[in-house]
């Protein structure tokens, strides 16, 4: 089942390479529109004046611009925004600061408040953790000139990528997705979807879609799919980069990853059958299926790590070779599709694929450690109901230290690192095992599956020692 989304990867390097050379078209717009610029906001004392000071720096006339700072703290953080905001209304920019104290909603129900007073025909989004670019309005809006066009989606960077080992392999999966994923999907006219940040609505599909809905943690995912099946079309610039800080700890991480797969999932349960029961190519709706349920992989990885070990004792010591006719192209569907699709994305992205290619088995190693994380989220998302949104916080540094995060904003670690150092201990036992009889060829395997477990489950029990929160203060 595994090799299934294994070869879906290298349908997806198909896609791209037969694509890549067809970009969007734009044309100018013969009068500027109005634009408001959205800021959602929540506890993000270290980051908010940065992004509010990026935001009023854009570069557009300021009487067709406005900018919402969406802040819906309950720390200090509000009156950060609003300082920084009256610092540039003297300026003589329009930007405002809506506080709600009720929270309903999250993020989708501030973008939704945020939505019915804004000035703008268009809405470009960005969260806290990005740092928008001058000319983003400037490169991005001439796509909306097809008036078909409801969203475009701009590619992100990595602010802090140098920060550790976690933020320099987390920049490899989001760059295949957005290098990869986006880029192939939109260019071979299938859905893709909006990101949250760093994009532009059209403001008329938000409302022709139903608008910004908070029944699961993926709005931009869900806000994204009802669009497109109103029969709006979406662009993904994949050559403008907003830059974006990267979770430098695994408990950010961890959070940000469940939020997201959890989010995705209830979003398949909401949306799927609309899809399968419309009028869609086949084409489209098959690709909609792979990309709303693909986080089902990590139950399935669970059961390969649980089976790996077993397995290959249990071929080691019998005769029954000629299943490994079945054994090995399935495995190597499974893995090394995902390495070539990875290898290839570093390379599209930066040009760089042979210098970067080392970070690959340690992507995978990653990709497998997250995988008790991930089938929590998974389980949660196709039965359970709650949708309370989990923040990932920011540090605001451009080099921060794993582990160091702001006074207030420490992430509880949760049960799952315990069944991770299981999984490390099983692995770790596993290898001696190997060892000891000689079966060289199956300890790489054994090897990632535990390195992966190992450094996801260490890191989050290490970020959680005393010291270690004392120093994060």
């Amino acid at each position: 089942m595994l090799s299934v989304y294994g070869v879906h990867r290298l349908f997806i390097l198909g896609l791209y390479a037969r694509f890549r050379n067809q970009p969007p078209k734009t044309s100018p717009f013969s009068t500027l529109p109005r634009v408001t610029v959205q800021l959602p906001v929540f506890n993000e004392r270290a980051v908010v004046e940065r992004l509010i000071d990026a935001a009023c720096q854009i570069d557009w006339p300021l009487d067709r611009l406005d900018i919402q700072v969406l802040d819906d703290s309950t720390d200090d953080t509000v009156d950060l925004s609003r300082a920084t905001a009256e610092k540039w209304r003297k300026q003589g920019v329009d930007v405002t600061v809506l506080h709600r104290t009720d929270r309903t909603g999250f993020k989708a129900g501030a973008l939704a408040a945020g939505t019915r007073v804004a000035k703008g025909e268009y809405l470009a989004v960005f969260d806290a953790d990005f740092v928008p670019t001058r000319d983003f309005l400037q490169e991005v809006l001439p796509h909306f000139a097809n008036p078909s066009i409801g969203m475009v989606q701009a590619r992100w960077g990595h602010i802090n990528e140098a920060a550790g080992m976690l933020t320099r392999l987390s920049s490899v999966l989001l760059d295949g997705h957005f290098v990869l994923e986006h880029t192939a999907r939109h260019r071979s006219g299938r859905f893709f979807n909006f990101n949250g940040t760093a994009g532009i609505w059209r403001r008329a599909c938000i409302e022709d879609a139903g608008g910004w809905q908070h029944d699961t943690l993926t709005e931009d995912l869900d806000l994204s799919y009802r669009a497109q099946l109103k029969g709006w079309n979406f662009v993904f610039v994949k050559d403008h980069v907003v830059p974006a800080e990267l979770p430098a700890t695994m408990r950010a991480f961890k959070t940000q990853q469940h939020r997201w797969a959890k989010g995705t999932l209830q979003t398949a349960r909401k949306l799927l059958p609309t899809i399968l029961h419309s009028e869609l190519p086949a084409r489209v709706k098959a690709e909609a299926i792979v990309h709303l349920t693909n986080n089902i992989a990590y139950p399935l990885v669970m059961v390969m790590a649980l089976l790996l070990p077993p397995s290959i004792f249990m071929r080691g010591r019998s005769d029954a070779v000629e299943l490994l006719l079945l054994d090995i192209p399935a495995f190597l569907l499974a893995t090394c599709s995902v390495a070539a699709f990875y290898f290839f994305a570093e390379r599209e992205a930066w040009g760089e694929g042979w210098s970067r290619a080392w970070r690959i088995p340690f992507v995978m190693s990653l990709g497998i450690g997250m995988a008790v994380n991930q089938s929590r989220a998974v389980i949660e998302g196709i039965f359970g109901t709650d949708v309370t949104f989990v923040r990932t916080p920011k540090d605001g540094s451009t080099n921060a230290k794993a582990g160091m995060v702001p006074q207030g904003y420490t992430l509880q670690g949760g049960w799952t690192p315990i069944i991770e150092l299981a999984f490390a201990a099983y692995y770790a036992v596993s290898i001696v095992m190997v060892i000891a009889e000689g079966w060289w060829a199956s300890l790489p395997f054994l090897v990632v599956f535990g390195l992966g477990f190992g450094f996801v489950g260490i890191s989050s029990v290490w970020e959680g020692l005393p010291r270690r929160r004392a120093r994060a203060v």
